[in-house]
Parts: C-alpha cells; sequence; structure tokens
C-alpha cells in the first residue's frame, strides 16, 4: 500500500501536468541552493520549479495522461517547470539561466500535450513573446487593408480619367 505522503505527491504532481500550458523537464545536478532560488526568479510568476522524484514523476505523467510524451526524460536527477501562461517566456527564462549555469540542462518538455525535445524547446525561446507576435500580426492586417483600400480607390479614378481620355479623343477627332 502507497505511502499517504508519497501519494500526495503524485495527486499533486497529477494536478500539476493537468493543469499547466508546458512541463520542462530539466537536469539540475551540480545547481546549489542560491542558483536554484535564482533560476526560481528568472521564471516569473507564470512558472514554478520543483525538483521531483523520477518514480513519483512517472507514475503522476501516467495518471495525467503525458506517459508517451516524457517516458525518456527521466535520466538521472529532474526538476520540472510547470508553465501556467506564456510558454515562450519561461522557455526563455529556461535558457538563459543554462547559458549562464552550464549544469542546468533542458530535456525536454510537453506542451499543450505535444511532446518537445531540448531543442524544440530552445526554438520555442527564440520566438518573440506572444505581444510581440500580436502586434506584428496586426500591423500586417493594417497594411493589408490599407493596400486594399488604395485598389479600390484606384478603379474608379482609373474610369474616370479613361472616359475623360476617351472624351478628350472624340472632339479631338470631331474637330
Amino acid at each position: 500500500m502507497a505511502r499517504p505522503d508519497k501519494a500526495a505527491a503524485v495527486a499533486e504532481l497529477t494536478d500539476e501536468f493537468r493543469e499547466s500550458n508546458g512541463a520542462v523537464l530539466t537536469e539540475y545536478r551540480g545547481l546549489s541552493v542560491a542558483q536554484l532560488t535564482e533560476l526560481r526568479r528568472s521564471l516569473g510568476q507564470n512558472a514554478r520549479f520543483r525538483i521531483v522524484k523520477n518514480t513519483l514523476t512517472k507514475i503522476a505523467a501516467n495518471q495525467a495522461g503525458l506517459e508517451e510524451q516524457v517516458k525518456d526524460l527521466f535520466e538521472g536527477p529532474s526538476a520540472i517547470a510547470f508553465v501556467h501562461g506564456d510558454v515562450v517566456e519561461a522557455a526563455k527564462g529556461l535558457r538563459d539561466f543554462s547559458k549562464s549555469n552550464s549544469p542546468l540542462v533542458i530535456k525536454g518538455g510537453v506542451i499543450d500535450g505535444k511532446s518537445m525535445s531540448a531543442e524544440d524547446i530552445t526554438k520555442l525561446a527564440d520566438l518573440e513573446s506572444r505581444e510581440v507576435l500580436l502586434s506584428k500580426m496586426a500591423g500586417a492586417l493594417k497594411a493589408k487593408q490599407g493596400q486594399a483600400a488604395a485598389v479600390f480607390q484606384a478603379l474608379p479614378s482609373k474610369t474616370v480619367r479613361l472616359a475623360q481620355a476617351l472624351a478628350d479623343k472624340r472632339n479631338e477627332e470631331a474637330a
């Protein structure tokens, strides 16, 4: 029979997997407590960094329906960044921290139910923030509307110029 503390830990991890937008698994071997605290701060309010036992995490991932996505990531000591919100921001925080602190290794993760490799997460971190992407999209849409308006405005003015040219030619021929 499972001990109550372990059952509670598995239930908590299962809830984290189900409720989060993404979970990024890392190896933290060699990081000091101060560095882990700095990492937690760098992830911001949208992510929760937890050091977990692989056995309990495998059980929780299985119960959350994510066993296939994360089964190969539980080698060595593991920690998970559970992301509630902008996944790109958390991926940037992990990438930047791992650049300056080489013991942190990104193993991979699950984002919106899709398995992601370490390279995929690094590519995700290279994306611009959601707000920047939305503003670029809005600018592109506004530009297309301006181009469409110019086309629609050009058609009647060209028609008027053509009619004027025809009238001028008739007048020349009549004279």
